[in-house]
Order: C-alpha cells, then structure tokens, then sequence
C-alpha cells in the first residue's frame, strides 16, 4: 500500500503543482476565459485566486518534500488535509454555480486526497 500511496501522492502533487503554479502566474481575466472549468474565479478577486494558487503549490510541495527529505513527514499528511479543505471549498463553489459536471471531478480528486490523509496517518504512517 506504501507503493500506491507513494503515486497517488506524486501524481496530485504534480496536479496541485502546475494548478497552483497555472493560477499564480496567469492573469484572472485569462483564467476566465479558459472555458467553464476556469469561470469560478469571477467568484473571487484576483488575490484571492493568486492565494488559492500558493496554497495549492505549497500543499503540493507539502505532500513530497517532507517525506523525501525525511524531516517532520507528519506534514504529508497535514498538507493533505489542507488540500482536502480547499477541495471541499471548490465543490462548494461549483455547487453555488450550479457546475453539476465540474463537482464530479472535485470529488475525485477528495477521494485520491483522502486516501492519502487516511493512508497517511494510520497504517502507513511515516513513523521513525
């Protein structure tokens, strides 16, 4: 199970990684523009999205770096659950919006993030 916490850790953390970096350096009004997936952020300011951005780059880095440089690894699962709130953020947003379609994905990336909270702290625990 280690294995398979170890990639589906990796692959949200390159997700959050270019998501979290895409909204950092991309204007709001681009973003918008996107399609239906990026019109959630005429609900926010453009701070706010830049915000939203850091804390998924950061969370990203949160799920790899701690573990791999073997130093306080309890913030693997702290930074998951950190991402799991700004997910349960989105699929509140996108429920608001009335983006139906769009929650589903939400979902499915709470379901991977869970796994890892879940994995994380209880039977594949980085303990030393």
């Amino acid at each position: 199970m280690n294995i398979a916490l170890w990639i589906v850790t990796g692959l949200l953390a390159l997700a959050y990684l270019a998501g979290g970096g895409y909204k950092l350096v991309t204007p709001k009004t681009k973003i918008a523009a996107a399609g239906p997936s990026g019109q959630w952020v005429e609900d926010f300011s453009a701070g706010g999205v830049k915000a939203i951005g850091a804390l998924e780059a950061l969370a990203a880095v949160g799920l790899i770096l701690p573990a791999v440089l073997g130093i306080a690894p309890v913030l693997v699962p702290l930074a998951a659950v950190g991402l799991l709130l700004v997910m349960l953020g989105a699929v509140i947003v996108r429920l608001r919006r009335r983006e139906l379609k769009l929650v589903g994905v939400d979902l499915a990336y709470i379901v991977l993030i869970g796994f890892v909270v879940w994995g994380r702290f209880g039977p594949e625990a980085f303990t030393g």
